[in-house]
């Protein structure tokens, strides 16, 4: 967070001139990296910078998981052990569970070249039965085009980073969409 802050600040700051509704952090393993006080001073700066709304990608997931009541999930993503493990930290401290986890373990670089065929061949292979559902975590990959053919599939809820980013953005703008679930 200290070497976040200043740039978040002045990023917020340059932002603030298009007076936008709400800003999005929209990241999640930053967001999750250190628990919730950590996710509070990143929200804290981007505002006092900003004067603008601010929310993580990390509490959209958590409402999204809420609204679906997901409280057992199997957590899928590309990165390195480590960075689950704080996130699998950052859900617990939520009130949820990681049942199971995986990682690909890949380099930045390469969580977008993923294809949403590859993301619905690992979910599966890390399917879980006590799993209330699914959360596959990252903003930079497609794993969003994955979300329906797996909710099939495996007959639960599958969240994305960037879908429950989008969902919390629009309630939070009071702008209706047609999910049913949220």
């Amino acid at each position: 967070l200290a070497e976040l802050q200043k740039s978040l600040a002045e990023t917020a700051q340059a932002l603030s001139d298009t007076k936008p509704s709400l800003i999005v952090f929209h990241c999640t393993a930053n967001s999750m990296e250190n628990g919730l006080a950590h996710e509070a001073a990143i929200v804290e700066i981007v505002q006092s910078a900003s004067g603008c709304e601010t929310i993580t990608t990390a509490q959209a997931i958590t409402a999204a998981l809420n609204r679906l009541a997901i409280k057992k999930l199997v957590l899928i993503s590309p990165y390195v052990k480590q960075t689950n493990e704080r996130e699998i930290q950052y859900l617990s401290e939520c009130g949820f569970k990681v049942v199971h986890e995986c990682g690909l373990g890949l380099d930045s670089d390469g969580y977008i070249a993923v294809t949403p065929q590859e993301w619905i061949r690992v979910v599966t292979e890390n399917a879980r039965p006590d799993a209330d559902g699914y959360l596959l975590s990252c903003t930079n990959t497609r794993m969003i085009e994955a979300i329906e053919e797996l909710e099939q599939q495996l007959g639960k809820a599958v969240i994305t980073s960037n879908q429950a980013t989008l969902w919390a953005c629009l309630k939070n703008l009071g702008v209706a969409y047609s999910d049913h679930r949220l």
